[in-house]
């Protein structure tokens, strides 16, 4: 059996992104793939850029990694790519939409955020269609495998079976007329998007890490034994809360929050 980690959302913390790497080096995990979102957020993103590219064999784009080097226009983004080289800046830029997959015969599709585009949303916990993320709200799971323009894909194109994306910090799995469909949550940002102050004294239970490693016969298109496990993984968060603390990086506070008491 091939064993797989699917990591994501990392954004610049590399305390959490080191811990993850070792667990999954115990584990004797040799495939590696990232699921977007590498910088923005941390105070790390030219080191975490590093780490990916050193790592992972499959990598594609995040909406935070598209910013970095085409539409780099607030504070954040402005000082994220100011801390990075250029080539991790135009690595982040030029990486694929999507990487499709087989595993023990079932097709599998990965991307960011949706087949549609890096702001497009869907969420199974928590509706957008009151604020401002409404005219980006994905209302149907179907719709996450679609075959479309914005991934290169065609009608002629196969399907997938399985699908699996970020974007969200919020891990889940779930079943819909014969397809699954998981998130990986986050490495270095994870939320719990309904989570408030009011919730803050449980924060513990959600401020670590989250991956997942997929189980089965890599590459096979007979159907066989295959197994989607979600790892939740404590890293030193008082080390990245301090090393955010003393940075200068803008919106520290939000940042700061968002860290601490995975709180959106």
């Amino acid at each position: 059996m091939d064993k797989i980690a699917i990591i994501a959302d990392i954004h610049g913390n590399l305390t959490a992104l080191e811990t993850v790497l070792k667990d999954i080096k115990k584990r004797d995990i040799t495939h590696i793939y990232c699921l977007g979102d590498i910088a923005i957020k941390g105070v790390s993103p030219n080191e975490v850029t590093d780490l990916v590219r050193e790592n992972c064999e499959v990598v594609v784009r995040g909406n935070c990694d598209h910013l970095l080097a085409h539409n780099c226009v607030i504070k954040l983004q402005e000082w994220t790519r100011n801390r990075m080289t250029k080539e991790n800046v135009d690595y982040l830029g030029n990486l694929p939409f999507s990487h499709d997959f087989y595993l023990s015969g079932h097709l599998i599709r990965l991307f960011h955020a949706s087949p549609y585009s890096l702001k497009h949303i869907f969420n199974p916990l928590h509706s957008n269609a009151e604020n401002e993320y409404a005219k980006f709200e994905l209302t149907s799971p179907l719709q996450l495998f679609e075959n479309t323009k914005f991934l290169g894909k065609t009608d002629s194109d196969p399907v997938p079976d399985i699908v699996g994306y970020a974007h969200i910090h919020s891990p889940n799995l779930f079943r819909f007329k014969n397809k699954t469909i998981f998130n990986t949550g986050s490495v270095g940002l994870p939320i719990e998007i309904d989570n408030d102050m009011e919730d803050a004294e449980l924060s513990h239970f959600s401020t670590i890490s989250s991956y997942i490693i997929l189980e089965g016969k890599l590459d096979s298109k007979e159907i066989s034994e295959y197994s989607i496990n979600f790892i939740r993984l404590p890293y030193d968060l008082k080390k990245e809360i301090k090393k955010l603390e003393e940075s200068d990086i803008p919106d520290k506070e939000t940042l700061l929050k968002n860290l601490s008491k995975a709180i959106s």
